[in-house]
This record gives structure tokens, sequence and C-alpha cells, in this order.
């Protein structure tokens, strides 16, 4: 049984813990069954590759590497900062809102 995550594809994040602390990004894919997401300019690694039909030279090519969602936090699309969600039942619909925003008006995360 897989948890609930927090985070979907195309999410902006911020980064709360590694070497690339305080860095933001948009999730580019999310992999439940590992607990895991991949973001855009963050935790970017180099890779050695042999030559082939799309890279003929071969070399070494640059690219983002998973990070595990608890070090990542949702960025709130009000006040642009890091922010914790809850989850409420809206015309039968689970719903995702953000922390931040004020208690009247739960900001619904898109």
């Amino acid at each position: 049984m897989n948890k609930k995550l927090h985070i979907k594809k195309g999410d902006m994040v911020f980064v709360i813990s590694g070497n690339d602390r305080k860095k933001q990004g948009k999730v580019l894919e999310v992999f439940p069954s590992k607990y895991k997401a991949i973001v855009e300019g963050v935790n970017v690694i180099s890779k050695h590759t042999q030559p082939n039909t799309e890279n003929p030279q071969g070399g070494v090519i640059k690219k983002e590497a998973p990070l595990h969602i608890s070090n990542l936090m949702l960025v709130c699309p009000e006040t642009g900062k890091a922010t914790r969600i809850g989850r409420e039942e809206r015309d039968g619909k689970l719903v995702r809102f953000s922390k931040k925003s004020t208690k009247s008006n739960k900001q619904e995360i898109k």
C-alpha cells in the first residue's frame, strides 16, 4: 500500500534539506512506489554515456536525479512561500489547500 502523496506532477516545490536546500522548482515526475520525485533544475548529476545513435559523441550529460519527497514542500500560490497542505472534501472531491493562507479563505492548490 502506497502512502498518499502531498506532491503532484506540475507542482512548484521548495527543497527543505540536502545539497540543494532553499531551491525551488517544478515537479517533472513522481515515483509513488519509491516515494521520490524529480524536480526541474534541482539535484543535477553528471552521467557518463557511451556513444549511441542519439548522442554519437558520447560524453557527460547533466540530468536531474530523484529526491525523496520528505525533502520537498509545496509552494503556496498565494504567498509564494513553502507551506504545509491539508485535504478536505468539496463537492464530493478531495481537494488540497494551503495551510499558510488565512483559515477563512483556504487557497485551493491545483
